[in-house]
């Protein structure tokens, strides 16, 4: 009878233990699939408050046609025409070059921040910029091209949050993901478009060091056709806002570290870089993320990349909300006003730059999302 008893015993805690995973499983969200993309490989993705939805394509090899675009019926069509998204190298400013990140805010705007630096070549004079682009009339109704003093020979513009509280327009808050200089923050005023560059070099916006990622089972690296293996570097890339616009967030590309800094030090120019560093603190081990994003709840959602998985921070703890082989490289994410966390799913890991040349990259592209019942973080105007 003993015997039985502790057979018994053993055989409902394996049930129960399946059971619970089971639950586990189950929990996780459903990943369901907005779009697909046979050409190009996109990066950004963001979700306008009536449901709109923008994507852009940076030049790095793919020759896309077109590096904005909203998708219509599922498809992408270039934004806001074809026109501009024509590089004139006699007129950079006017004209799309090579695109990054698109951002929607709370005053019915798109935000378009464009590199001017397509394969990751030194950015193009008077053409690095953040456009706004009016959505109830599809036209361009702001350019503030950024200066030389804070786009750097080796800048890469990767991503950008708004608060439109501060000063007269708003200010925005740029990253650094140079792979070849010294990451930072990039502070505009919207107004008046003067910028300023913050935490430039600092441990927290360079490669974390020591930072080996493992993707598909291999160590990611830059391994060029008929050149040496190099370590994949890259400094500041992931942006986000906290829900009361006092801290931004923002970690490495290569690491693994989500950091945050008081907004109000970062804009005041007044405030040493020494003693802006001194106010950066942790926010634990996200995982390795190329985008990230935050909802109303206070929650911030990350990409990471090495497991195929969603993490979010809540109540100061990090987990991880989704894992699934389809999350191949999840770049940018946005969370849009119907409750979903949208993100692109690009297989980046895979180009040919990190494989000898080979491009083991399979299309479709696609660009997924998860209900995650939260809100944007759209920090208006007064």
């Amino acid at each position: 009878m003993i015997l039985k008893s502790k057979l018994l015993l053993a055989a409902t805690a394996v049930a129960s233990l399946s059971a619970c995973a089971m639950t586990r499983e189950a929990a996780q969200p459903v990943i369901e699939q907005v779009a697909t993309f046979d050409g190009a490989m996109p990066t950004g993705v963001t979700v306008a408050p009536n449901g709109r939805i923008f994507i852009n394509f940076p030049q790095w090899g793919d020759n896309a046609p077109f590096t904005v675009a909203e998708l219509v019926d599922g498809k992408a069509v270039p934004y806001p025409d074809a026109a501009t998204n024509r590089p004139d190298p006699a007129d950079p400013a006017r004209h799309f070059i090579s695109v990054q990140s698109v951002v929607a805010d709370g005053a019915d705007r798109l935000w378009v921040l464009d590199t001017a630096a397509p394969n990751f070549s030194q950015p193009q004079a008077g053409g690095a910029k953040l456009v706004a682009i009016d959505l109830s009339t599809n036209r361009v109704v702001k350019t503030i091209v950024l200066p030389p003093s804070v786009v750097l020979p080796t800048t890469y513009l990767n991503d950008v949050r708004f608060d439109l509280r501060q000063g007269a327009e708003g200010v925005a808050y740029i990253t650094d993901s140079s792979n070849a200089g010294v990451g930072g923050i990039i502070v505009v005023d919207i107004a008046t478009g003067h910028a300023i560059r913050r935490l430039s070099g600092h441990a927290t916006t360079n490669p974390e060091p020591g930072f080996t990622p493992t993707i598909d089972g291999e160590v990611l690296m830059n391994r060029p056709a008929g050149g040496p293996a190099t370590p994949f570097a890259v400094a500041s890339d992931a942006i986000g806002l906290s829900a009361d616009g006092r801290m931004l967030y923002y970690g490495p590309l290569s690491g693994r570290t989500l950091h945050a800094v008081p907004t109000a030090m970062l804009r005041d120019p007044a405030v040493s870089e020494e003693e802006l560093g001194r106010a950066v603190r942790s926010m634990g081990r996200k995982g390795a993320s190329d985008g990230i994003a935050e909802d109303d709840k206070g929650r911030v959602f990350a990409g990471d990349y090495e497991n195929n998985a969603i993490r979010v921070f809540d109540r100061g703890t990090w987990s991880t909300l989704v894992s699934d082989p389809r999350i191949s490289w999840p770049d940018t994410l946005s969370i849009g006003a119907d409750g979903y966390l949208y993100f692109t799913a690009n297989q980046l890991h895979r180009q040919p730059g990190f494989h000898g040349g080979q491009d083991l990259r399979r299309k479709p592209y696609e660009l997924l999302r998860i209900k995650v019942s939260g809100a944007p973080v759209l920090l208006t105007a007064k």
